[in-house]
C-alpha cells in the first residue's frame, strides 16, 4: 500500500491530473445525462451538451498524455543512482538513460574545470574532460621520481570529481606509502605505470581509466608532449614555470603580454579530436585564464575543431579576478582575451555570476589582491557573445567557489533549448533531462532562500565588527579606501549597464 499512496504525494506531481482526468468524465456524464432527461432538445441545450462532451473529451486525453508523462519520469527518478540516498526498490535500471545522455567536453584544467565535471557527472555520463598536463619543469615529488611518470596530477584530480564517490577516489589515488619497499610512493603514479604497461601509452592508459575505476565519463589529456607554460611579460622577461608566472609579474611590476607554450608545435593526444567532433556542448573554464584555461586551447589542432563544431559553445567565466594574472580584469577582458588567442566562433555563450556575495568574504580577497569581475555587459556583448547570469558563487571554508550544481544546470538547460528548437520534446534524453533540471530548481530555491538569510547575517556581522572592532583606529584608513573603492565600483557598473 505504501508504493501505492506514493503517488499521491506533493512530489509526484500526479493529483493534477488525475483531478482533470476526473472533471472530464464529470462533464461527458453531464453531456450524457442531458441528452437522457430533456425530451426536447434547444439550440442552447445542444451548444452545452456537445462543449461538455468536447471538453470532457479533451481533458481527459491531457491528462492522459501528462500522465504517462510524468508516469515516466517518476520512474527514472526513481532509479536515479546517483542521488545521495537511493531507493533500492528501482523500476528501471537508468544506465541506458545516462549513456544516451548529451556528449559533453570540458576544457581547461585545475578546480575551476574538476567543478563543472562534478555538476555534469549527475545528467550524463558522456563527458570528456580534456586536461592540460602541465607540471613539466617543477621539482618532481620522488614518487614520480622513483617511478618516472608523467606529471598527472591535475588527471588524478578530473578522475576523482568524475568517481561516484569523490572523496574516497581522491584518498585513494594520493594515498602515499610511509613505510616498507613502498615508501614515499604515490597509489596513483603506481596505478599510472602499470597501467601504461598494459596499454602501451598514457593516453590509453588514462582513457581505459573509466572501466577500470568505474567513474562517470572519461579524462584525456591535450597532449602526451612534455610542455612548458611560459609567460611573456610586458618588461620583456619570461617565465618557464607555470607555478612562477604570478609571483613573477608582482616581483617585476608587469602585467603579462603573451602566454604560450613550449614547444609549440606539440601534437595533440589521441581521441582528443575526436571527443570535441562528436560533442553536443564544449564548455571553456572556469580556471585561472593565463596558466589553465588558454593553454588548453593552444595545443595544435583544438581551437580548428572547435570552430568547425556545430556544438553549444560555453565559457564559464572566473568569479574573482587573480593576483598577478588578471588584476582589474572584466567580464569583456576575460572574453576579449581568449578571442586575442583563439579568434572568434569559440564561445556562443558566457555564464557569469550576479556578484551577490558577503562582503566579507569579498574583503579577504581584496587583502590578497583579488577583487570581483565587475560584469561590464554591454563591452561583453558587442563581442557577439550571448550572456547567461546566474548565481553561481557558493560560500567553501572561506574560500568563493563556482556551484557545480548551477554550472551543470545552466548547461544542461542550453542542451534541452536546442533539442526542443529540434521538435524533441517527447524524446527520453529530453524528458529525463527537463525533469531532472525542474528538480534542481526546486533545490537551488530552498537554498537560496537560505543563502538571502545568511548574506543578511553576515552584512550585519561585518557591520557590527567593524564598529566595535578594537582595530578600527589602526585599520581606519584601509576601511574607508575599501568603502570608496566599493563606491566607485558601483559608479563603474551603472555606466557600463
Amino acid at each position: 500500500m505504501n508504493g501505492f499512496f506514493r503517488w499521491f504525494k506533493s512530489g509526484a506531481k500526479l493529483k493534477r491530473w488525475l483531478f482533470l482526468n476526473l472533471v472530464g468524465v464529470c462533464l461527458i456524464c453531464y453531456g450524457i445525462a442531458k441528452i437522457l432527461v430533456l425530451k426536447t432538445l434547444s439550440t442552447p441545450d445542444v451548444l452545452k451538451i456537445v462543449s461538455s462532451f468536447v471538453l470532457g473529451f479533451l481533458f481527459i486525453v491531457i491528462s492522459i498524455v501528462h500522465i504517462q508523462k510524468r508516469t515516466l519520469e517518476i520512474l527514472v527518478e526513481d532509479s536515479d543512482t546517483r542521488k545521495r540516498t537511493n531507493n533500492v526498490n528501482t523500476l528501471i535500471f537508468n544506465k541506458k538513460i545516462y549513456n544516451q545522455g548529451p556528449k559533453i567536453v570540458v576544457i581547461g584544467g585545475g578546480s575551476g574545470l574538476n567543478t563543472v565535471l562534478r555538476g555534469l557527472k549527475n545528467y550524463t555520463d558522456n563527458i570528456t574532460a580534456i586536461v592540460t598536463v602541465s607540471d613539466y619543469g617543477e621539482t618532481p615529488s620522488d614518487s614520480r621520481t622513483a617511478l618516472k611518470v608523467l606529471p598527472l596530477k591535475d588527471v588524478q584530480d578530473s578522475l576523482s570529481a568524475l568517481a561516484y564517490d569523490e572523496f574516497k577516489m581522491k584518498k585513494l589515488l594520493d594515498c602515499k606509502f610511509n613505510e616498507g619497499k613502498l615508501k614515499s610512493l604515490s597509489f596513483g603514479d603506481i596505478y599510472f605505470l602499470a597501467m601504461n604497461k598494459i596499454y602501451g601509452n598514457f593516453s590509453e592508459s588514462i582513457g581505459n581509466s573509466t572501466n577500470v575505476l568505474n567513474i562517470t565519463g572519461k579524462v584525456l589529456p591535450a597532449t602526451l608532449d612534455e610542455i612548458k607554460i611560459c609567460a611573456e611579460l610586458e618588461n620583456g622577461k619570461v617565465v618557464e614555470n607555470r607555478e612562477k608566472i604570478p609571483e613573477k609579474t608582482i616581483d617585476y611590476m608587469s602585467k603579462i603580454s603573451r602566454i604560450f607554450i613550449s614547444p609549440t608545435n606539440c601534437k595533440v593526444a589521441p581521441g582528443v579530436l575526436e571527443a570535441i567532433r562528436e560533442a553536443d556542448a564544449i564548455v571553456i573554464g572556469p580556471g585561472s585564464l593565463y596558466t589553465s584555461v588558454i593553454p588548453s586551447l593552444l595545443v595544435n589542432g583544438i581551437v580548428h575543431e572547435i570552430k568547425k563544431s556545430d556544438a553549444i559553445k560555453v565559457y564559464v567565466c572566473n568569479i574573482m579576478t587573480e593576483q598577478g594574472e588578471t588584476d582589474d580584469f572584466t567580464l569583456s577582458d576575460h572574453i576579449k582575451t581568449i578571442m586575442d588567442y583563439v579568434g572568434e566562433n569559440v564561445i556562443d555563450y558566457c555564464i557569469y555570476d550576479t556578484g551577490e556575495i558577503v562582503p566579507e568574504f569579498i574583503h579577504k580577497y581584496n587583502l590578497k589582491g583579488a577583487d570581483l569581475v565587475i560584469p561590464d555587459t554591454n563591452k561583453a556583448k558587442q563581442l557577439g557573445v550571448k550572456l547567461i547570469q546566474r548565481n553561481l558563487s557558493m560560500i567553501d571554508g572561506d574560500a568563493i567557489r563556482h556551484d557545480p550544481d548551477v554550472i551543470a544546470s545552466t548547461i544542461i538547460q542550453l542542451v534541452c533549448d536546442e533539442l526542443e528548437f529540434k521538435d524533441m520534446e517527447n524524446d527520453s534524453q529530453y524528458m529525463t533531462l527537463n525533469s531532472k533540471l525542474l528538480e534542481t530548481k526546486r533545490e537551488r530555491k530552498k537554498r537560496e532562500k537560505a543563502e538571502k538569510k545568511f548574506r543578511a547575517s553576515g552584512r550585519k556581522q561585518f557591520e557590527r565588527n567593524n564598529k566595535n572592532s578594537k582595530f578600527k583606529d589602526k585599520y581606519n584608513e584601509r576601511i574607508k579606501s575599501i568603502e570608496e573603492s566599493d563606491k566607485e565600483k558601483k559608479k563603474r557598473r551603472k555606466k557600463d549597464q
